[in-house]
């Protein structure tokens, strides 16, 4: 993701319309970007190592809050500390993922909905969507699994 730095301050310090905002502005042809995740022609977007590393160490936390926040264990520090992780991983992506212009319209709808899930984890919609944005991110993971082509990537198993 070849950004600016006011889109990683944008990423590290506001809402997902926000980030939103910043997507569509990063579009170099002056059109808004996809609004709906799809396929390269029926195939998987390309990637890069640094995407794969973030990508992967979100899976990581993912793995690791999930189960307790599922079964109601999950405190605010746990909450507060997986957004923290999550947004972490999502800032080394945008300063150091190069991805094809087409492939990172795609990747903006992935980190809108990574960042909307980590304000829901860290309470700012109120306590009781937590666990939500717990999911929600892990949702996010998986769409990205679905449509970037990362080798050995597994889906998260989400709570039913």
């Amino acid at each position: 993701m070849k950004t600016p730095t006011a889109l990683l301050l944008v990423l590290a310090l506001s809402s997902p319309l926000a980030v939103l905002a910043a997507a569509d502005s990063h579009d170099s042809h002056g059109k808004s970007g996809p609004q709906k995740l799809e396929l390269n022609a029926g195939k998987k977007w390309g990637t890069d190592p640094a995407l794969r590393q973030a990508m992967s160490g979100i899976r990581k936390s993912v793995a690791q809050t999930l189960p307790a926040a599922h079964s109601g264990k999950a405190t605010p520090a746990d909450y507060d500390a997986f957004g923290r992780d999550v947004t972490a991983q999502v800032t080394y992506m945008i300063e150091n993922c190069k991805l094809d212009p087409r492939a990172d319209a795609q990747l903006h709808l992935i980190v809108a909905d990574l960042m909307s899930g980590v304000e829901a984890a860290q309470g700012k919609q109120g306590e009781k969507k937590r666990a939500e944005g717990v999911v929600m991110v892990a949702q996010a993971a998986n769409a990205y699994g679905r449509h970037f082509d990362h080798a050995g990537w597994q889906a998260t198993r989400l709570p039913h």
